[in-house]
């Protein structure tokens, strides 16, 4: 039969006195007041700050939640029962690590949640999804960093990183790319060249944006196939924004005729213009003749129009511009050319 005395004795209860059973109990209900006060001041917070995404309701329960069970390891640690020794450390300080990186992981992704949520209403969703990956990462990042503290690893991770510091050189070059593209990547978040949605011109390729990543920017080009380009390549290249701006000029040229009336052409599409909705009144349509070319007196025609329907309003231009030429007899020619030759040409005929 079993001997309760002795299973009693042999385990660390058998060692709790009332003063440290007092001082657990002590650490546990200062852990819950504490928990309660910095719950109430969060919410307190989040009704007044813009900084609603971090500082909500739900962080505030998060951290209650975590200082409380906190309390309570330490309450247990105190008497003992967590004391057991593991890899060099205490089973507290493993199960406070791991804690402390849960509840930062639910605290990021709740916060990422509430930005992508709210610039969703407020309809730059796009432009918010940077910001929340890497607010996302840097949070788990630096919660990282504080749980092995807790764990008590820190000590022998900068010992094992000084006694591999040829590795660590190493792998410091190998992941160069990989720093600057990260960097890179912070740097157009604050920048602002390019947002999803937007059309560009970028390291060689024209297309949509279709995402944008810590590491790389996705393109979707006209042709519809997608393009994977690393941040640092887009952030030193240069970058056409073909919609940044509300309004963008269509340039297009007309070449009419010698023996046509250039005045009377430049009113025919004057009223053209003038007659299509998209073209913006102001800035005012510039119709002006440009360049007295080989086969045909060139009219240079600069309209402008709302950006995202640009391209539909240049090829409407093209097309109306013809027919409103067509329709008052300008010709519009096609490339001559006269040949002179500085000797009469003799062209001998031999019959059959």
């Amino acid at each position: 039969m079993f001997n309760m005395t002795e299973i009693f004795l042999s385990s660390p209860l058998s060692e709790v006195t009332p003063i440290m059973l007092a001082k657990a109990v002590a650490v546990l209900l200062s852990g819950i007041i504490i928990a309660n006060l910095i719950k109430r001041w969060i919410v307190g917070i989040s009704r007044t700050t813009k900084y609603v995404w971090i500082i909500n309701e739900d962080t505030g329960e998060a951290i209650r939640r975590l200082i409380i069970i906190i309390a309570l390891i330490y309450s247990l640690d105190t008497i003992g029962v967590l004391s057991i020794s593991i890899a060099g450390t205490t089973l507290s300080n493993l199960i406070s690590a791991f804690l402390v990186f849960y509840f930062s992981y639910l605290i990021a992704k709740k916060s990422k949640d509430y930005l992508l949520i709210g610039g969703a209403k407020r309809g730059n969703l796009p432009e918010v999804q940077l910001k929340a990956k890497l607010f996302y990462y840097s949070l788990l990042t630096v919660a990282f960093l504080i749980a092995l503290n807790i764990a008590g690893f820190t000590g022998k991770l900068t010992t094992i990183i000084a006694a591999a510091g040829i590795t660590g050189i190493i792998l410091g070059f190998s992941a160069q790319t990989v720093i600057a593209n990260f960097i890179s990547g912070i740097f157009m978040y604050f920048d602002k060249p390019l947002k999803i949605g937007d059309p560009v011109e970028v390291a060689g390729y024209s297309g949509v944006v279709n995402d944008i990543r810590i590491l790389s920017t996705r393109i979707r080009t006209w042709d519809g196939v997608l393009v994977r380009i690393p941040n640092e390549k887009v952030f030193t290249s240069e970058i056409k924004n073909l919609q940044k701006f509300p309004a963008r000029r269509v340039d297009v040229i007309i070449g009419i005729a010698y023996k046509e009336d250039v005045s009377r052409a430049i009113e025919v599409i004057k009223k053209t213009l003038e007659e299509m909705p998209l073209v913006l009144a102001e800035p005012e349509p510039a119709v002006y003749v440009d360049e007295l070319a080989d086969s045909s007196v060139n009219i240079y025609v600069k309209a402008w129009a709302p950006s995202e329907k640009w391209f539909d309003v240049r090829i409407t231009i093209l097309e109306r511009l013809k027919k409103a030429l067509e329709r008052e007899g300008i010709e519009i020619p096609f490339p001559q050319r006269v040949n002179w030759f500085a000797e009469e040409l003799r062209v001998k005929v031999e019959k059959e």
